[in-house]
């Protein structure tokens, strides 16, 4: 009897291996007739009824970064704004401060004083919304283990909400709820925001695949502004009302198919104020700005990153373009093209243009972030190039479409004297020194006195105490400065010759 079971299992096993064997390749097979797709599909259905009968709670998750992380969500930020109310911090037991006050001089204490608290990491608030109760909850994917222990990627943390609901409320709270959380988001936005200036920092060492902190920022509260602003009061007028038909031209720019943005190219010597326009623009129009060192940006990739982490209602600046990269100078003739040609096929001859160039940013790289595809990312933006040598810029580069309006900012006229006269040293200053101012007037008009509106400026400005009670020792300093710069002009062997790049030529010597 024994033998006979023994006998019988033996043959069973033999028949569950073939069994088996067979299986398996059916179960191979069914891969070709789609058929495993098809079991794994109702099996994973009904996982999750069964998982909706046990936990009938939904989530909707707002990451920090989207679009593969190229850039800031929008949605984030909003959500973050919305939990800062009481209704995000009501018996949430640990709160994260952030500096909410504003860096107005004019701003109250109180206002200056002000926190904006919310959440941190790992806390849950509750919410109710007609009647549906939800939780708002915190949290952080950890950094890479695996990077670079001074990388970005080793200290750069993914934020994200998580938005929990019953499945029963899912109509309303993806509908009503998450819309009235961003309108009232923006709102606190709008309320708690403050003014910044922008840098870019250097990416130097650091992971490409994290974008954080691209841009570092401090409050901006810069005094100037346009009543402030020594210039012909015609040109001031005209540029103000530009920038009025800028700012309203939101209907326009769609009408005409135009991305919402504006170029400013300001032009003139040093000290003629360029700089100064550019905080009296952003303070009329209270835009932030952003500051652009190009040489801190290693390809034209990098700047496109840049432009697609500015905000709306911004002002983009590029001081001193001309200066800034090796992509000012005109396009090289085809003779040029060869000599260079010849001097790379030469390996005796060092290649110094590639052993001091910091950054591969090209010309191309820049006429498509101000002018192409990308520069429609956002909208009511304004960029600014200024330059003390226009005629070195590449005509490309400050074309209509991307240098629409050309300001040229000029040495110190009498109108600009008589502006800056009465801020530094009172209203009635010109009617009170008229001999002094007349003799000003005089040397202004003079063609070979060229000073620029600084230099005016420092000389009006009291240096003792005693010349806060009298101005003549202010305006004689400046009759000086303007009667020795009218020396050393008639002096000079005749007037310098500038080049169509705005270089000054040398005279020929004879040998």
């Amino acid at each position: 009897m024994d033998d006979n079971v023994l006998s019988w299992f033996g043959q069973a096993s033999v028949v569950v291996s073939v069994l088996a064997v067979c299986w398996t390749m059916i179960w191979q097979n069914l891969q070709h007739i789609h058929l495993q797709q098809f079991f794994a599909r109702n099996f994973n259905r009904r996982a999750r009824r069964l998982a909706a009968v046990v936990d009938p709670y939904l989530s909707v998750t707002f990451e920090e970064y989207e679009g593969g992380r190229i850039k800031s969500s929008e949605a984030f930020d909003e959500v973050k704004s919305y939990l800062t109310t009481a209704t995000g911090t009501a018996g949430v037991r640990h709160l994260r401060a952030e500096c909410g006050g504003s860096s107005r001089r004019d701003a109250s204490a109180a206002d200056k004083d002000k926190l904006v608290l919310s959440m941190a990491k790992g806390e849950e608030v509750a919410d109710v919304f007609e009647g549906a109760t939800v939780w708002w909850s915190a949290a952080a994917v950890a950094p890479r283990q695996d990077a670079v222990p001074w990388s970005r990627a080793a200290r750069a943390e993914r934020r994200f909400f998580r938005l929990d609901f019953h499945e029963k409320d899912r109509d309303l709270v993806l509908g009503e709820y998450l819309t009235h959380v961003r309108r009232k988001g923006r709102e606190v936005m709008a309320k708690n925001r403050q003014r910044r200036l922008y840098t870019n920092i250097s990416r130097e060492g650091f992971d490409d695949g994290f974008y954080r902190d691209v841009w570092t920022h401090v409050p901006f509260d810069h005094p100037k502004t346009f009543d402030k602003l020594a210039m012909d009061p015609e040109k001031k007028k005209d540029i103000i009302a530009d920038l009025d038909m800028f700012r309203n031209g939101k209907e326009y720019h769609e009408r005409v198919g135009k991305p919402w943005k504006r170029g400013y190219l300001l032009h003139g010597p040093p000290g003629t104020g360029k700089s100064t326009m550019v905080a009296a623009m952003a303070n009329y129009l209270k835009y932030d700005v952003y500051d652009f060192e190009l040489t801190s940006v290693k390809t034209n990739t990098e700047l496109r990153k840049l432009l697609i982490e500015t905000k709306s209602k911004s002002i983009m600046v590029f001081e001193d373009i001309d200066c800034s990269l090796d992509l000012t100078n005109k396009r090289k003739t085809a003779k040029e093209e060869e000599d260079d040609d010849k001097e790379k096929d030469d390996p005796l001859r060092p290649d110094k243009k590639a052993a001091t160039k910091q950054s591969s940013v090209t010309l191309s790289g820049l006429l498509n972030f101000i002018d192409g595809l990308w520069s429609a990312c956002g909208e009511e933006r304004i960029v600014v190039f200024t330059t003390n040598h226009v005629g070195k810029l590449d005509p490309a580069l400050i074309r209509t479409g991307r240098m629409d309006k050309k300001i040229e900012m000029s040495y110190c006229d009498f109108e600009s004297f008589k502006f800056l006269a009465r801020m530094h040293l009172g209203d009635d200053v010109v009617e009170a020194h008229r001999d002094r101012c007349d003799r000003v007037r005089a040397l202004l008009e003079d063609e070979e006195v060229n000073m620029a509106p600084v230099d005016v400026g420092e000389h009006l400005t009291p240096k003792s105490p005693d010349e806060l009670e009298d101005f003549g020792p202010c305006l004689d300093r400046l009759v000086d400065a303007l009667e020795k710069a009218k020396d050393e002009a008639t002096r000079s062997p005749g007037p310098q010759q500038v080049d169509e790049q705005g270089i000054v030529k040398e005279d020929d010597k004879e040998e």
